[in-house]
């Protein structure tokens, strides 16, 4: 029955929530009551073993954030360090006069065997681990977390900008954005922790020195009052005892800090840790190696030198440059054949054509120079497929079709980093890049300028700048949003597929996008294609849709208004408008969100019905509107648009169902900001307020 209840009491223990209280316990413990000293040599073994997985730790750990509970783990080995010295303090103070392993084997190891039993070289010794401790490791890790927590802060705002920008380009969803939202917090939480956490053990090398001194001292007087010590007796036990208690106490001091050091010093979030980080950043070129083997080799060839080991270091180190580039000139063969193994060869004979010599023309393309190879090379950690497939998917769940896939090419024609972007093998987007720098976009506020090479972001034609990547924690506090080049890419991508969706959208599309609705409404389909509407019909009123930026999400409500409207007309643009109004709720939900009022300009109607009637005599006779007052309903359309997004309105101009295509067209290129409704889609529960009229002389 003991036994179950001893192993029942363990298996509590062992838990990890019961296992920080139980070390405070444990340390609370130890400063209150004496403890024997095979304890005392119990907890300093663990101590020291305790100090070293930590050190291994930080050392195999890939990003700081790995080890978010450091700080406190230093607050706690702290404690635990401190409660030892007291309890150690307690026992050479009481047992000292006895000498040998008063206090314990661990501290007379330390004191008889480290130091070899002299007091002198041990207060050497201590004194050169508690400046290096101290003055050396624990003050620049505390400087480094203390720069890198107000970096930190400092950078928060622009990284949540950066997040909002790749979720806006499609380039995450939103439980990727909501973990890198709480990724950025939690940095910021663990470099300001660490830079507390720092204070900890900068104090603990301080009350080394105190506990040392105190030791001493009380040692001495202990041991000359009380036990009727001679000076040098007393100095022997007591000072020894005492600086090998320092030792053991300060040499897990010395561990931690260096793995507080390790953490706050550690660059970025890569796939290696710190050993095969500095070993492949440092070992990697055999030039540094050859040099150096160089002059160790001159240096040993100079007479009073120790000739052997400077000849002999150089031909280690020339022997490791040998190896080194030998093993980089394997590599980048093997890499090279298998890039020919991948390339398609040439039949030596010679055969007729066919048809499958005539290539097809790539739906979307995307043709990078021989420099931007690396965006799009998985092999090279290249991320720019990984984005496209994200920009493909977003898109296809807004715009409500799939959207083809993205053919990538190199091509040796276009300059290193230029990147073209073609729909059906024409170029409808071209720009330039730097694939090791950063784009800053101004977009529309910042608080100062950078230094840069000033450029334009192709999508939207910002105002931006190519910045060295360390400035991107500046620039993102001074307002701009930083992007790396493939999100240039991707993003430039993106709008361009937007603004052609009508052109992606053809009749395979369309018949796929009619079976998905056959299975849930396959009465409705086969009413509409082919006994309503031809194919071509149904696809060319989804390509007005998608022309107009009008989602095709809901196909059920657009076949419906087909079905219905197509046996009363067969006219593609009569069609659109009604399957415009059926729409109307989606249509004002994609411009205004959940806005209650909408704010328009409306025309005059003297103005409609001159529109109305000069549209009328152009499908009669061929004629137009007349050119002066066209220019002048664009110039007060202009302006009136113009005013409105200064007052922070969106702009809608709100006409008669039956002009409403052709000045949707009229207006699409000049003034694309400005959104073209008619009165019958708007919905009954929307407010209108009309702010602008356009007469015909405005």
């Amino acid at each position: 029955m003991d036994l179950t209840k001893l192993r029942s009491i363990l298996t509590m223990l062992g838990k990890a929530e019961l296992g920080a209280p139980f070390v405070i316990i444990m340390i609370l413990a130890m400063v209150m009551l004496p403890l024997p000293t095979f304890l005392l040599d119990i907890f300093f073994t663990f101590n020291i073993s305790f100090s070293l997985i930590i050190l291994l730790v930080v050392v195999y750990t890939l990003r700081p954030l790995d080890f978010a509970s450091f700080p406190t783990v230093i607050l706690l080995a702290t404690l635990l360090r401190l409660a030892l010295n007291v309890a150690s303090t307690r026992v050479v103070l009481l047992e000292g006069h006895n000498g040998g392993d008063a206090a314990g084997k661990v501290i007379e190891a330390f004191g008889a065997f480290v130091i070899g039993g002299n007091f002198a070289v041990g207060l050497v010794v201590f004194t050169i681990l508690v400046i290096v401790n101290f003055v050396v490791v624990t003050k620049g890790a505390g400087r480094v977390a203390e720069v890198g927590a107000r970096f930190t802060l400092d950078a928060m705002p622009g990284k949540q900008m950066a997040i909002d920008a790749d979720l806006n380009s499609g380039l995450i969803t939103q439980d990727q954005a909501r973990e890198r939202r709480a990724e950025v917090a939690m940095e910021a939480d663990f470099y300001g922790s660490m830079d507390g956490a720092s204070k900890f053990v900068r104090g603990d090398a301080i009350a080394g020195i105190i506990i040392l001194f105190v030791n001493i001292i009380g040692g001495l007087s202990i041991g000359m009052l009380q036990h009727g010590l001679t000076f040098a007796d007393a100095g022997e036990k007591y000072v020894l005892l005492t600086i090998g208690d320092g030792l053991v106490a300060q040499i897990p001091s010395l561990l931690l800090s260096t793995a507080s050091a390790l953490v706050v010093t550690k660059v970025g979030a890569t796939s290696q840790n710190i050993g095969q980080q500095v070993s492949a950043q440092l070992f990697d070129n055999p030039k540094a190696l050859i040099i150096t083997s160089g002059i160790m080799g001159a240096l040993g060839l100079i007479p009073g030198m120790p000739n052997l080991v400077f000849i002999m270091l150089s031909t280690a180190l020339g022997a490791s440059a040998y190896y080194i580039d030998k093993r980089n000139k394997v590599m980048a063969l093997e890499k090279l054949d298998s890039k020919k193994a991948d390339s398609s060869l040439m039949p030596a004979e010679s055969r007729e054509l066919g048809w499958e010599d005539v290539m097809p023309v790539d739906i979307i393309g995307l043709e990078v120079g021989y420099r931007l190879i690396p965006l799009v090379d998985k092999n090279q950690g290249g991320q720019l497929m990984t984005r496209i497939k994200g920009v493909r998917k977003k898109l296809s769940q807004e715009l409500g079709f799939l959207i083809p896939s993205v053919h990538i090419r190199d091509n040796l024609d276009l300059s290193p980093t230029t990147y073209r972007i073609s729909l059906m093998g024409v170029t409808v987007g071209e720009s330039e890049i730097i694939p090791e720098m950063e784009m800053a976009i101004n977009p529309g506020r910042v608080f100062g300028d950078l230094v840069g090479k000033p450029c334009r972001d192709p999508a939207f034609g910002l105002e931006a700048f190519w910045i060295e990547p360390n400035q991107k924690d500046y620039a993102q506090t001074m307002g701009y949003t930083v992007v790396d080049s493939g999100t240039v890419v991707a993003t430039h991508l993106s709008h361009l597929l937007q603004s052609h969706a009508h052109e992606l959208l053809g009749y395979e599309e369309t018949q796929r996008m009619l079976d998905n609705l056959s299975k849930t409404a396959p009465k409705l389909v086969d009413d509409l294609v082919p006994k309503t509407l031809s194919l071509g019909v149904v696809a060319k009123v989804l390509q007005n849709l998608l022309v107009e930026q009008v989602p095709i999400r809901d196909m059920r409500t657009i076949a419906e208004t087909l079905a219905e409207y197509g046996s009363k007309s067969q006219d593609t643009d009569i069609l659109t408008s009604a399957v415009r109004t059926a729409l109307g709720r989606l249509i004002i939900h994609e411009i205004t969100g959940s806005a209650e009022e909408l704010t328009v300009i409306t025309l005059d109607s003297e103005l409609e019905q001159i529109l109305q009637k000069s549209l009328q005599t152009a499908s009669e006779s061929g004629t137009g509107v007349e050119p002066g007052l066209a220019d002048q309903m664009h110039e007060s359309l202009q302006e009136n648009t113009q005013q409105m997004e200064m007052d922070g309105q969106l702009p809608i101009l709100l006409v008669s169902s039956y002009i409403r295509p052709w000045l949707s067209r009229f207006v699409r290129h000049s003034i694309p900001n400005l959104h073209v409704l008619a009165y019958n889609e708007i919905p009954a529960d929307k407010q209108v307020k009309v702010i602008a009229n356009v007469g015909r002389r405005a």
